[in-house]
């Protein structure tokens, strides 16, 4: 539960690592148009993360100090000589909305705000890094970059899988990278640890300065991730068409598969957004097939009532019905998952099939469709200022953190604090309820 791992945080937990004392003037003052009027941040500047006024007053009277994140945003010294500066980005794993606008917001920021000239995109992952692929590092400027937010994918390329550590911090040593920017998952996040990690143990001094990239929105202790506003945008859409392909016929079903591995925040809140769902399917939450409370049974009786029914399944839903199936994993190492869409498909044609009632189900899976646009207005804004505060927290010196929004402000969160744990939706939460509430489904599980 994330309320507990709020509680059990401390002061010290939420320390952001940095390379040294900052003894440059910040030029973001003199490059900003309007002078002197900058408001910058001071590392005394901090976001509650506990907001429980309860909880809080009772650690206040024990004498203990709440946890709190750093603010993110300009600081008024920097540690990094901008003019000597050399920098790296690089993002990992699947697409997501948004990656192109990142990239753009961390090359429009150093290149104009600190007057950075020499900033790097390393092609197709941390695979770039290593010399025997022999993948050219890709130049970024501002022209190379102004127009790619208005495409899907990543300009730079990205892939998936370990690579040696080691070797990575070997190629940032001989190309003289002061910040390195990554961009990805929780796979990627545990990456950057380590180099930062190897980083520290070799005495140099290369800021690593993550971009949390989930469409998902399962980061643990990060209130939202960059993709999950144009993802759940998409998935309306696929709803509506579901819903319309359902109603034009008799005893019509749309089946709708979504993102969402562990946790089931894209399927839920699509569902909200569109209210023309019958039943969610998400791993938080177990469902049956068979029996009278099971899917199957509450299909039959819904289409016996109002003569059609959508249903959304998380793509992470239902993985108990393939239990003793050989287990698959990709190149980062993640458990394959079972096509639960396709799944359950099958045995709702068998369910009817057996009792004797025809059926139109139309089965959509939109989800190679949405990690690839390009983002929406909502999140294109948010990228812009995750990306930029990444380079205000790099310049400053900044090491082994990822920047989050927490609370309505964007803040450092230590990797360290985040690695290999998710956010989930809460059966028992207000967002779960609602969706009970607009769905009718009931729990789908048999006593």
């Amino acid at each position: 539960m994330e309320t507990e791992r709020i509680q059990s945080l401390d002061p010290e937990s939420t320390r952001i690592a940095s390379l040294g004392p900052c003894r440059v003037p910040s030029s973001v003052a003199r490059r900003a148009r309007g002078g002197n009027d900058i408001s910058y941040v001071s590392d005394e500047d901090r976001i509650l993360i506990d907001v429980n006024l309860a909880r809080i007053g009772r650690q206040l009277e024990r004498g203990e100090p709440p946890a709190a994140y750093e603010l993110a945003g300009p600081r008024r010294m920097l540690f990094f000589d901008p003019s000597k500066l050399k920098c790296a980005l690089v993002t990992c794993g699947g697409l997501c909305p948004g990656l192109n606008d990142i990239i753009r917001s961390i090359v429009f920021e150093l290149h104009y705000g600190y007057g950075v000239r020499t900033i790097f995109g390393v092609r197709y992952g941390l695979k770039g890094f290593i010399a025997r692929y022999g993948y050219d590092m890709m130049p970024l400027t501002p022209a190379a970059v102004v127009n790619i937010h208005e495409r899907g994918g990543v300009v730079i390329g990205s892939s998936r899988g370990p690579e040696d550590i080691e070797e990575i911090v070997d190629t940032l040593e001989r190309m003289s990278i002061g910040i390195l920017f990554m961009i990805g998952g929780d796979g990627t996040m545990r990456a950057a640890t380590a180099i930062a990690d190897a980083v520290l143990r070799r005495g140099l001094k290369i800021a690593i300065v993550g971009v949390p990239k989930t469409i998902d929105n399962d980061i643990l202790l990060v209130s939202r991730s960059f993709g999950f506003d144009t993802a759940v945008e998409v998935s309306t859409r696929a709803i509506l068409s579901a819903s319309n392909e359902a109603e034009g016929y008799p005893n019509g079903i749309g089946l709708i598969k979504l993102m969402g591995r562990e946790s089931g925040f894209i399927a839920a809140t699509a569902t909200l957004a569109q209210q023309d769902v019958n039943f969610v399917l998400i791993p938080e939450v177990d469902f049956d097939l068979e029996g009278p409370h099971g899917l199957l049974a509450s299909l039959e009786r819904r289409l016996a009532d109002r003569g059609h029914a959508v249903i959304v399944a998380a793509e992470g839903a239902g993985q108990k019905f393939f239990a003793g199936e050989p287990v698959e994993r990709d190149a980062s190492g993640n458990i394959r998952l079972k096509d639960i869409g396709l799944f359950l498909k099958q045995r709702i044609l068998e369910h009817f099939q057996r009792r004797g009632i025809e059926i139109s189900i139309k089965y959509i899976d939109p989800s190679y469709m949405i990690r690839s646009l390009p983002a929406n207005a909502n999140d294109r804004v948010f990228c812009n200022f995750l990306g930029r505060n990444a380079v205000h927290a790099g310049m400053a010196g900044k090491t082994d953190l990822l920047i989050g929004n927490w609370n309505n402000h964007f803040v450092h969160v230590p990797m360290k604090l985040l690695a290999g744990r998710r956010k989930h939706v809460d059966p028992r939460g207000m967002l779960w309820r609602s969706v009970l509430e607009a769905t009718g489904q009931g729990p789908l599980k048999n006593p």
